[in-house]
């Protein structure tokens, strides 16, 4: 029986915190031209940016693997400068029967936390979505210091 397990990631920013939370409440399609080699499409179906309930379309890369996911705000929390999403539709939800994937900004961090349940033992662990989303992170941070 499989049990609930959880990947963590910190990156260490400059940018200001509110900077960054409110990039990833609003901007997550810039994702797309920021980092081609890992974004194909990021595209609002559902509710407005910066809104708990919207839905998005995501095509990526992980690894050399293609994946398409449909990915729901589950929450906003503006206090705690945090954003929680989950998976809705695509390829990820045959591989992981629960996966929670949970942004916190703070001063001077980002930390990613997923939560997740895989549909069976063999697979992988999620350390390298972790990282991957620390690594992203670095280049959000990064392009945020060169902007007034």
């Amino acid at each position: 029986m499989t049990q609930i397990a959880k990947a963590e990631a910190k990156a260490e920013i400059k940018s200001s915190p509110v900077k960054v939370f409110d990039f990833l409440k609003y901007n997550l399609n810039q994702f797309l031209y920021m980092f081609p080699q890992a974004f194909k499409k990021v595209e609002l179906l559902e509710g407005e940016e910066g809104q708990a309930g919207n839905v998005r379309l995501l095509e990526y890369a992980f690894g050399n693997e293609p994946m398409t996911a449909k990915v729901k705000t589950e929450a906003i929390n503006e206090d705690e400068k945090s954003i929680t999403f989950i998976p809705i539709e695509g390829e990820i939800m045959q591989i992981y029967t629960t996966f929670v994937a949970k942004v916190t900004v703070g001063d001077g961090y980002v930390m990613w936390s997923i939560e997740y349940e895989k549909a069976n033992d063999s697979l992988l662990n999620l350390d390298s979505y972790a990282k991957l989303a620390a690594q992203i992170t670095k280049g959000l941070d990064a392009y945020l210091c060169t902007q007034i």
